[in-house]
């Protein structure tokens, strides 16, 4: 279907397709594993063999099982051994983030690296915050993950337009989708709902990917965990956009349920360097 844009804030209108069942899927492993996530499937052994049988897949849990992250005192030197070592939960968790890295096929442009390190941000705020609320932690993580899955496709198949969303600027999420639709002809939002559709995710994404940017207040447990997560990501400095009237750090806590926030450090640099470390490290298989 083609989507004629308007001409707000833009020098001429652009025409672009947005067409989900066109768009190329998410890899193969990290698909299986996203599905793992229904309860239609809980085979760790059938998890570790699919990844075995992906050369780049195998070698990034390899780096991983053996980087700071995990911090294991001895060499991982199987895929088998680096499943047990992680567990299902977390391998399940590891091998949606290396296929969001491996999503953008060796275009690891300045814009894709900005949503790359915001989804991994938010992923990790979000476990943080899941754990110390004695919530799935690891849902919490993945759904941190693929929270702004939307907004990565559209910057994958529309990069030029893409980047005149963000040249505008906005004062609040809320503006920014408005540009979206007008230069995109969706916002990522509603892109995001459209692809767990197509791709048949689990439902629990639907509102994940379609609602993040909610008030808290105005959402399930799991996603005011992720919209929390995403504006804290923001105020660290690992966004994709620069809002022109941001919230603080300070102000952006008070999100949080109190055991999460208590946790937190009182300044954000401590926060942003720690965050910062893990980011490295993933960027690196």
């Amino acid at each position: 279907m083609l989507l004629a844009t308007g001409t707000a804030k833009a020098a001429e209108p652009i025409q672009v397709a947005w067409d989900p069942d066109s768009i190329p899927p998410f890899p193969a492993v990290a698909l299986k594993a996203l599905k793992l996530i229904a309860g239609t499937d809980t085979s760790l052994l059938e998890l570790c063999n699919l990844i075995r049988s992906d050369h780049a897949f195998s070698t990034a849990i390899l780096r991983i099982a053996n980087s700071p992250i995990v911090a294991f005192p001895k060499n991982v030197t199987s895929v088998l051994q680096a499943s047990m070592l992680l567990g299902f939960a977390r391998l399940r968790s590891v091998a949606i983030t290396v296929g969001l890295r491996a999503y953008f096929n060796n275009s690891f442009t300045p814009l894709m690296k900005l949503c790359w390190r915001h989804s991994v941000a938010c992923a990790i705020i979000a476990e943080r915050t899941a754990k110390s609320s004695f919530q799935d932690n690891e849902f919490a993580y993945t759904a941190g993950i693929l929270h702004d899955l939307g907004r990565v496709v559209l910057a994958t198949i529309m990069p030029a337009a893409y980047a005149r969303v963000l040249e505008c600027g906005a004062d609040q999420p809320q503006d920014l989708m408005q540009i979206e639709r007008e230069l995109c002809g969706i916002d990522h939002c509603e892109a995001g709902r459209s692809l767990v559709t197509a791709w048949n995710l689990p439902e629990a994404f639907v509102e994940i990917t379609a609602c993040h940017h909610n008030l808290p207040s105005h959402c399930s447990k799991a996603n005011a965990i992720v919209s929390a997560s995403c504006s804290l990501a923001d105020s660290l400095a690992f966004g994709v956009t620069r809002y022109r009237s941001p919230r603080s750090y300070a102000e952006i806590l008070l999100d949080f349920p109190e055991t999460a926030r208590s946790r937190f450090p009182a300044e954000p640099e401590e926060l942003y360097s720690a965050i910062a470390l893990e980011i490295k490290v993933l960027e690196s298989v």
